[in-house]
């Protein structure tokens, strides 16, 4: 059996090196073709100015690949204090809690980012559903899905809780329910739509079975618990 584990390990660490210079390669490619966008907004960016960086799409795009280093160096404090503490799963559990968070915030903030009439123009909601769907096109569609797909995708992996597709639905229509809401109250000449929400929380579900085969079931002992120290021997 030893021997059988020693030859899987090869292919798994391969399998793992592939996926992440697949997702390094996809990552640069799609920088190279935004580089012209994201360089408009670089010099009000690195001025610290929030008019031209803070509140536009290629501004916040490009301060979430400036961010991306520090995102990296969290997950190794975070992994290597676990790990220290004999916590099992460390790299996963902290892989997964800098992801929520740096996968889920860019998009809240593109999401939530005020219109030009935000403050005049009264407040819009379009309740009957697929009725949006025409006018938000492949590019809004593809956003929408991608608001809480971080979310869907590393919350099953860190908490046992919402590890099931039904929790990860309504975990995101939630979510996506209070942002819809926040947008209302807060008039950001923006329009809450259901659709939006039906949108964002099946995108969370599809993360969240794209990441299935990591999910951690309930039979296995909390990751969070130290790992028991073996009693010396004599």
């Amino acid at each position: 059996m030893n021997h059988n584990a020693s030859l899987s390990a090869p292919p798994r660490r391969t399998r793992g090196i592939v996926l992440l210079g697949l997702a390094v390669l996809g990552m640069a490619s799609a920088v190279f073709v935004m580089r012209r966008p994201l360089m408009m907004s670089a010099p009000m960016c690195m001025a610290g100015r929030w008019h031209g960086c803070f509140d536009t799409f290629n501004g916040v795009v490009l301060m979430t690949l400036v961010a991306l280093p520090l995102a990296a160096l969290a997950v190794w404090a975070l992994a290597r204090g676990r790990h220290a503490a004999g916590v099992t799963s460390a790299w996963r559990m902290s892989l997964a809690e800098v992801g929520m968070v740096y996968g889920t915030v860019p998009f809240l903030w593109l999401t939530m980012m005020p219109g030009g009439g935000a403050g005049t123009v009264p407040a819009r909601v379009s309740l009957v559903p697929l009725r949006d769907l025409v006018t938000m096109g492949p590019l809004g569609i593809v956003g929408n899905l991608l608001v809480f797909a971080a979310l869907g995708f590393f919350a099953p992996m860190r908490f046992t809780a919402p590890a099931s597709v039904p929790r990860i639905l309504a975990l995101g229509a939630g979510c996506s329910v209070l942002v819809e809401t926040a947008q209302y109250v807060l008039r950001l000449d923006r329009v809450s739509s259901v659709d939006d929400v039906l949108v964002n929380a099946a995108g969370a579900v599809l993360a969240a079975l794209a990441s299935r085969r990591w999910w951690r079931t309930t039979a296995e002992a909390p990751s969070g618990r130290p790992r028991p120290v073996p009693a010396p021997a004599g």
